[in-house]
């Protein structure tokens, strides 16, 4: 990752850099003076943003909740179209945000962190919770809605795994996916 040009690192890129960092090193492969090392900064500019290596794994467990999971479904659920498009725009930003990318990383965490835990759970449940509505606002009942919007999340945390992203017809198996879903 390189530091971005014509513009300081941000709270942000800390936060995206520890988030990779976490998926390919795991929560013990993260150390200030490494993700300093890979935005080509000093750790100096850590401190200017984070108290101490805790604060920015806290706070990059809140990024995972807030940026790649609440506003994710509140521009799904402010999404003005047909409850058939709401899930495939949400489908669409889940994937063209990679915002799923970091949940196997943060599950491998919550297993080991009691606290990471109940953080993870609860976002999972959200997110559940979530599809089951967009679901229910296409009409299906609500136990049928709670299977496909279960389907839904575990298809997406799935395909972040496969970079689906690089395949040119992302956005048609998306489709496809959806009408499977919906059907």
């Amino acid at each position: 990752m390189e530091k971005p040009v014509g513009r300081q690192l941000g709270r942000d890129d800390w936060l995206l850099a520890t988030l990779s960092a976490l998926q390919s090193k795991g929560v013990e492969g993260i150390k200030i003076v490494g993700l300093a090392k890979e935005l080509g900064v000093t750790s100096g500019s850590f401190y200017w943003h984070f108290k101490d290596l805790n604060d920015l794994l806290t706070s990059s467990l809140e990024f995972w909740v807030v940026e790649l999971t609440e506003k994710i479904m509140l521009n799904a659920k402010t999404f003005e179209g047909t409850a058939e498009g709401r899930i495939l725009n949400l489908m669409t930003e889940v994937v063209r945000n990679d915002a799923a990318a970091p949940d196997h990383a943060i599950s491998v965490w919550a297993r080991r962190d009691p606290d990471v835990n109940e953080i993870y759970q609860r976002t999972l449940e959200r997110r559940f919770d979530f599809a089951s509505w967009t679901f229910e606002q296409v009409g299906f009942n609500h136990a049928d809605a709670a299977l496909r919007g279960r389907m839904l999340v575990a298809y997406l945390m799935g395909e972040s795994s496969t970079n689906l992203k690089a395949r040119r017809d992302w956005e048609a198996l998306l489709k496809q996916q959806l009408d499977i879903l919906l059907a």
